[in-house]
């Protein structure tokens, strides 16, 4: 199971080192670049609960084998794609088919581990799982500067000999399929995919659109409001809902539900940004900046372990107490030394920020699962991968916009304190501002003339800009774990023992 879902793992981070060369060779947009990272996780999120409801319906080896086909499938379509004007229709469209069988097969693999161990060993057990399927996210940066030298292409088709093993090792396990054949909840299923697309296109678009534009506040509260009439249709279902809001009644679920949140607007959106960030300001090569990220795992793979053996001692909210509060320290320290630009000034604090997430996840994860209500362990990893990963979706979306709203502004500042007017300096920022949230590699914008040689000329402060303007994004990110850190403390700190499966009704 975990050499199955280590593709969704590494597929999360891959795409941001490559993002330079699929961007030059496709011409696409930098708000279609974006979509490339974003569709993948915003289809993890809108269709986790129901990849859970249907690992539980039709067994969980079933649809994993469904799910890793899928997204197989879609990795190497991903890689086939032809140049041209549909270049970037397609990636967008099969990056969201690879989320969709992302949101089959990881449900489904983890309701297998869950149904293994015993409750008093699951902690360790899911530790493991996501110490090491999470450390492969490090495989990523790692891989995508590898096989970017290559061709770019390569980052999709790596997924094919790794689904061949995982689909082998899954068929010589013999894991048994139980069914359970129960009613599907097709309309809440498409209620949450609706709600959660309509609210990350409205905040990803926010750069483009506006803040103040119509369009964006009718995607963002369209998207909000079909969520709580999703959520008022799923307490109205009177059988097999698709996700049974009930357990939110569990004030420890709730909490680890919350932690989970505010920690993923950090944990996912990091790789895109520090890539971007080291490609730019630090003049990094992919493989440079690959090895950059592997610092804050580090952290993430040693701490990972220690957390699981908190949570099956004493409990979760002691770890993610600690993560949070470690996470929120690492990610300011970070933040402080970005303008420094110097990875000798910053690695202790990389380190710090993954050892933090390393605490709280396993143990945050673990918890919200060991409290499922009936032991339906597919729903309600479902219910807490849809949280994580539309966290994710929408940090991405909200640090993206903040991130090139700010560069905008510094470069502006920059231009006009050399002399060009104040119109022209801001629409050369926006170019520039576009060029590297978009590229990631650190190249200006094509052109020629005046304000083109005067932007190559200020190449290093503009590299001082983009630092700056990250800084808002580290920042961010460590008030996002401070959130987490209060949610910990609504925690009620109860154990779920043999025998049980909630604490609190």
């Amino acid at each position: 199971m975990m050499f199955a879902v280590s593709m969704t793992f590494i597929d999360q981070t891959i795409v941001a080192i490559a993002a330079p060369d699929i961007t030059d060779e496709l011409g696409l947009s930098s708000a279609g670049m974006r979509w490339v990272v974003n569709a993948y996780l915003l289809a993890l999120a809108a269709f986790f609960a129901l990849g859970g409801r249907l690992a539980d319906v039709f067994g969980h080896r079933r649809v994993m084998l469904v799910g890793t086909l899928v997204f197989v499938v879609s990795s190497i379509l991903c890689g086939c794609v032809p140049a041209g004007g549909f270049a970037q229709s397609w990636m967008i469209i099969f990056r969201a088919t690879q989320g969709l069988g992302a949101a089959l097969m990881f449900p489904a693999a983890l309701a297998v581990v869950v149904a293994v161990f015993p409750v008093e060993r699951r902690g360790r057990a899911l530790a493991l799982f996501f110490g090491v399927s999470g450390g492969l996210t490090a495989l990523g940066p790692l891989l995508g500067g590898w096989l970017t030298t290559w061709t770019w292409r390569a980052i999709f088709w790596v997924n094919v000999p790794v689904a061949l093993i995982a689909i082998a090792l899954t068929v010589l396990a013999h894991i048994p399929n139980v069914v359970r054949r129960e009613r599907l909840d097709v309309p809440g299923a498409a209620l949450v995919a609706v709600g959660m697309g309509l609210s990350v296109l409205g905040l990803q678009q926010a750069s483009g659109w506006g803040w103040g534009a119509a369009t964006t506040w009718l995607c963002v509260g369209g998207g909000l409001a079909v969520l709580v009439i999703f959520c008022l249709y799923e307490l109205r279902v009177a059988e097999n809902p698709l996700i049974k809001l009930q357990v939110f009644r569990d004030r420890a679920f709730a909490a680890d539900s919350a932690v989970l949140f505010f920690a993923m607007l950090a944990f996912v959106p990091l790789f895109f940004f520090a890539s971007v960030y080291a490609q730019v300001s630090l003049g990094s090569t992919p493989n440079e900046a690959a090895l950059y990220l592997l610092y804050f795992f580090i952290g993430f793979a040693v701490t990972s372990q220690i957390g699981g053996r908190i949570l099956d001692k004493r409990g979760a909210r002691p770890a993610m107490l600690l993560g949070c509060a470690l996470g929120a320290a690492g990610f300011a320290l970070w933040a402080g030394k970005l303008t420094d630009l110097s990875f000798s000034a910053q690695w202790p604090y990389v380190v710090l920020a993954g050892a933090g997430i390393g605490f709280l996840l396993a143990p945050a994860s673990t918890d919200a699962v060991n409290r499922s209500i009936n032991a339906s362990y597919g729903e309600v990893t479902g219910i807490t991968q849809t949280v994580r990963n539309y966290a994710a979706a929408v940090g991405l979306a909200v640090f993206g916009t903040v991130l090139a709203h700010v560069t905008t502004d510094r470069v502006a500042q920059t231009l006009e304190s050399r002399g060009l007017p104040e119109q022209l300096a801001r629409q050369a920022a926006r170019n520039v501002a576009q060029s590297v949230t978009g590229h990631g590699d650190g190249r200006e914008p094509a052109g020629e003339g005046p304000i083109a040689e005067l932007v190559r000329k200020s190449s290093q402060a503009l590299r001082m800009d983009f630092a700056e303007a990250n800084q808002w994004v580290f920042y961010g990110m460590a008030i996002a774990l401070g959130l987490a850190f209060v949610c910990a403390l609504a925690h009620p700190g109860t154990r779920v023992t043999a025998g049980t499966t909630t604490t609190e009704g």
